[in-house]
């Protein structure tokens, strides 16, 4: 299965940034911990901090032979139409992660406007929120 995996904003700082939040280990550490995970899949990876770069990656993705999508767009999340409007016409699986529980977090992180489209929300399980992002798309492809 070929599956899409896209960060955004600051998770490029992984390691460095907050890391009573985040953890210690950088995004490369976690590239590493999802690919030795699921050796099965053909796993690509995408990071920016900037939302047209993201835009035009969800849309290649749409004809690229993606067949499943996890993201993790970081304060985009609870900021971006843009992004939900190009995540809505994706068909194949998606689901939204995050590193933390955006709800024990400040108020305004507890809305997700990205994922009112996404099939679902896995938030707070650390590095292991990727893990159950791919098994739920795993799932969903399998029903």
């Amino acid at each position: 299965m070929k599956i899409m995996i896209i960060n955004g904003p600051n998770l490029n700082l992984l390691g460095a940034r907050d890391t009573g939040i985040y953890g210690t280990g950088t995004l490369e550490d976690l590239q590493g911990f999802i690919s030795k995970s699921f050796k099965e899949h053909e796993i690509s990876y995408f990071q920016s901090n900037i939302e047209g770069e993201i835009i035009n990656k969800l849309q290649e993705s749409m004809s690229d032979g993606t067949e499943g999508l996890v993201t993790n767009l970081g304060a985009y999340t609870h900021t971006s139409v843009a992004l939900r409007d190009a995540l809505e016409p994706i068909k194949f699986p998606k689901v939204e992660v995050h590193i933390s529980n955006i709800h024990a977090r400040e108020s305004f992180r507890e809305k997700s406007l990205t994922g009112e489209v996404m099939d679902g929300i896995i938030t707070g399980f650390g590095k292991h929120s990727y893990i159950l992002g791919i098994q739920a798309i795993e799932h969903l492809s399998n029903n």
